[in-house]
């Protein structure tokens, strides 16, 4: 097993110590991480597809759940548009490079006998505050939530016993209700799984929220245009600073995994053509000011361009 692969951009492992002696006994450990297929795939997604592919390389049996019942609890949308959107979210992972993960929805075991019979008995061991909180980061308007949203948590849980999984796979927001999953599996007969979260990127306008398929301006769906794609690069936020700029984020948890390299084009005057075959050489480059943020913007919108076409034309939402 390849556990630099595994911890590659990675925010947190809960814990390390679980992960190495899982890798040691187990030849095969299986790692899911659920989508809400409520709109576009986009590049905060495909962090995720990203980690799922450095765990697939890295040797492990990748599941992925397109959470179809979850997004219609968390009041994502209807169950016929719901439905009509599995199928684009399948289409667009496989041509992101995910093609030999498992793919599971919901809906074909969620309503099983033992398995309602789960989520009961981890309701009866669950104060609705503690399910509330791990909505946090999750929940559509929690301000007014509906009893739905408090069984999506419990759900979440007894999705990780029935799909048989050593590994809970997530972006950060997901954090509370993988730690409460670690508490309450073993209640019900499962054992806790190791959490590995992957980060959030921050919006294009700026750190203020994160990038969200209900707001398109905030980031970019992996089947838009080039010159949609150079549009709202070119717009982004992107101040001399690593922290909270989304295009260096691009570029460190996206464009350097999945491509190796970034290529910057410029005049001659300006320093000519420069290769970058590490994010920290980009970085640095870019916080010491020899880089422009306009000529980082035009290799990544280049970058992300040639990344996502193999989606563009070949999915339908």
């Amino acid at each position: 097993m390849n556990l630099d692969l595994i911890k590659r951009n990675t925010e947190e492992i809960v814990t390390d110590d679980e992960l190495s002696v899982l890798l040691r006994e187990k030849k095969l450990p299986i790692t899911y991480c659920g989508y809400e297929v409520s709109g576009p795939v986009h590049l905060g997604t495909l962090v995720a597809i990203s980690k799922q592919i450095d765990f697939q390389k890295a040797g492990l049996r990748v599941k992925v759940l397109f959470a179809d019942v979850h997004t219609y609890l968390n009041r994502k949308g209807s169950e016929k548009w719901i439905d009509e959107m599995v199928e684009y979210w399948r289409d667009s992972f496989i041509a992101l490079g995910l093609k030999r993960a498992e793919f599971i929805r919901g809906i074909e075991f969620e309503f099983d006998r033992e398995y309602i019979h789960d989520v009961l008995n981890l309701g009866l061991l669950t104060t609705l505050r503690r399910a509330s909180r791990s909505m946090q980061e999750i929940a559509r308007d929690l301000e007014h939530a509906r009893v739905s949203q408090m069984i999506y948590p419990l759900m979440q849980i007894a999705d990780m016993k029935y799909l048989n999984i050593d590994i809970a796979h997530g972006g950060m927001e997901q954090r509370k209700i993988h730690m409460l999953a670690r508490e309450l599996l073993p209640e019900i007969g499962y054992k806790k799984p190791i959490c590995i979260h992957t980060p959030l990127l921050s919006s294009l306008q700026g750190p203020k929220e994160k990038m969200s398929s209900s707001k398109p301006e905030t980031t970019i769906a992996v089947d838009e245009s080039p010159e949609k794609i150079k549009e709202k690069v070119s717009r982004a936020y992107c101040p001399p600073e690593e922290k909270g700029n989304p295009i260096l984020q691009i570029c460190e948890y996206l464009i350097f995994p999945r491509m190796g390299k970034l290529e910057i084009k410029r005049e001659e005057r300006f320093g000519g053509d420069i290769e970058f075959y590490s994010y920290s050489e980009l970085e640095k480059n870019y916080l010491e000011k020899k880089l422009h943020p306009m000529d980082l913007k035009s290799a990544v919108s280049e970058a992300l361009i040639e990344l996502l076409e193999p989606v563009r034309g070949k999915v339908e939402r």
